[in-house]
């Protein structure tokens, strides 16, 4: 029973992790509003996880690093092929598994890729950094995941700026950099006076 418990966390910790695994495939298939719900689905999980972990009374450091695995799939490489199917659309007018290789122009879609990149940087950093106790230093990963999972449900008509292949290119740039940004944050994953790790679970 002891084992079942501590693995409740982890377990929901890996359905983040589908969750983010299923997003990729469904970009790839140019489903990216499908794909966007599973991003919000791996949010959700991804708080439950850490109160899971707190409820139960269960911590250690291989909770630590699963959740920055699944985070780093969900939350950065999953955002990251979205925005990035969703520029090469715009820019190539066909989604990416139709695109012939002599015609097709991965810049500034590639630019995407910034996501993952800066996302591991900031994981990585978040798992060893003390400072970030009851705040996050940066923007944390799930949030800007939500914002670009966001995009496939925005109402072009009505805001058709996020058609802009500029725009798109900018926010590719900029919203990665503030993944690690010297910039704290307040951390909504953190309640009353407890520490950045005790949503560690194992």
């Amino acid at each position: 029973m002891n084992a079942i418990k501590r693995n409740i966390p982890n377990l929901i910790t890996l359905a983040n992790l589908t969750c983010g695994l299923f997003a990729i495939i469904f970009s790839f298939q140019g489903n990216l509003t499908t794909a966007s719900l599973c991003i919000f689905l791996g949010a959700f999980l991804d708080f439950f996880d850490g109160l899971a972990a707190r409820l139960l009374k269960v911590s250690g450091e291989f909770g630590k690093q699963l959740d920055s695995m699944a985070d780093m799939v969900t939350f950065g490489v999953a955002p990251g092929f979205i925005l990035f199917h969703f520029m090469f659309y715009l820019n190539n007018d066909m989604i990416f598994r139709h695109s012939m290789e002599s015609s097709s122009f991965f810049f500034p879609a590639s630019l995407a890729l910034l996501i993952p990149i800066f996302s591991a940087y900031r994981l990585a950093n978040f798992n060893i950094d003390s400072n970030q106790t009851d705040s996050f230093i940066g923007l944390p990963t799930p949030a800007l995941a939500i914002f670009i999972a966001a995009i496939p449900h925005i109402d072009f008509n009505r805001f058709p700026m996020f058609t802009d292949i500029q725009l798109l290119a900018i926010l590719a740039i900029i919203m990665p950099l503030l993944l690690v940004v010297k910039m704290p944050l307040f951390s909504l994953k953190l309640i009353r006076d407890e520490r950045a790790n005790s949503r560690l679970n194992i």
